[in-house]
């Protein structure tokens, strides 16, 4: 496995490994930096989880060897082009997308410079906030292909959140609402996530629950392995697991009794509270709701 040190990953206040339907994030492969604004939902309703563009901090350093522009799927709500960004570390290459570069083949980039400014994909879910996917592969791989990035470290701890589906509406969007619960219990102090239980372990999940296809499993000193092959959340079996890779089972997420799109999983160190997936909702700001699994 490959990864950034603690200190750079707590550059950024969000971060998952799972939490996409592309071929990678398989196995944990990729990571997805939410950088300062980024990271954190609109407070009031907007057609999309759309923030203002964001300068993009590098998560690497080393020289720039590659920058390609990429046409993206036609989303009504995301530019027409994508760019991927590709860095040499010494050791690894770092591939990057989702930022409109203002670096070039030959420049020389820090840990913390601006590659660029962040782009609204249309690789994105209109759910989804702007972010840096970052993939590490050997230095003799091919940068282009999508597929190829080794499985990323978490060399921090994340910490359980227990959760019993319960909370009130904080804020709301077109396509998602955000509970005031589970609370982060130190922002800005550790990483964390919804809690769930493997093998008698309880680890923090990630992904789109059941959304996306899969997600994982992290356990609290990062990326060990936890014990057995039954996920379950607030004491519900969700699906199985392999190390630290969840294949969801054909569950529904409910709140209030009404079927939703589902769970949007996640790492943060900052303010925390559980976010549905819910286009087309009739939530609003101050509603308690409930969430089952079915």
């Amino acid at each position: 496995m490959v990864g950034l040190p603690p200190d750079v990953l707590s550059r950024y206040p969000r971060f998952s490994l799972y939490n996409s339907p592309y071929v990678a994030h398989d196995e944990g492969c990729a990571i997805d930096l939410y950088p300062g604004s980024a990271g954190r939902p609109p407070e009031s309703r907007a057609g999309s989880e759309a923030t203002r563009e964001t300068s993009a901090p590098s998560p690497v350093a080393g020289e720039v060897v590659a920058v390609r522009s990429v046409t993206a799927p036609p989303k009504p709500y995301a530019v027409a082009r994508d760019h991927l960004v590709v860095v040499d570390t010494g050791e690894h290459l770092a591939r990057m997308l989702h930022v409109d570069p203002s670096v070039e083949p030959g420049d020389r980039v820090e840990v913390g410079d601006p590659l660029g400014e962040l782009v609204r994909s249309g690789f994105f879910a209109p759910w989804v906030s702007n972010h840096i996917h970052l993939g590490l592969r050997e230095r003799d791989a091919n940068p282009l292909r999508a597929s190829g990035s080794l499985p990323i470290d978490l060399p921090v701890e994340v910490e359980p959140l227990a959760w019993d589906g319960s909370g009130r509406v904080v804020a709301t969007a077109d396509t998602f609402v955000v509970l005031d619960s589970p609370t982060h219990p130190a922002p800005g102090e550790r990483f964390a996530g919804i809690a769930g239980v493997a093998g008698g372990e309880s680890v923090v999940l990630d992904g789109g629950l059941p959304h996306y296809e899969g997600g994982g499993a992290l356990s609290a000193e990062g990326s060990r392995s936890p014990d057995g092959d039954r996920v379950s959340l607030a004491g519900s079996p969700v699906g199985r697991v392999d190390g630290r890779t969840v294949t969801w089972d054909d569950v529904e997420i409910l709140a209030n009794g009404v079927r939703i799109t589902g769970l949007s999983l996640f790492v943060s160190r900052d303010q925390f509270g559980a976010k549905l997936v819910c286009p087309g909702h009739e939530f609003r700001v101050g509603d308690s709701l409930s969430v089952s699994v079915r």
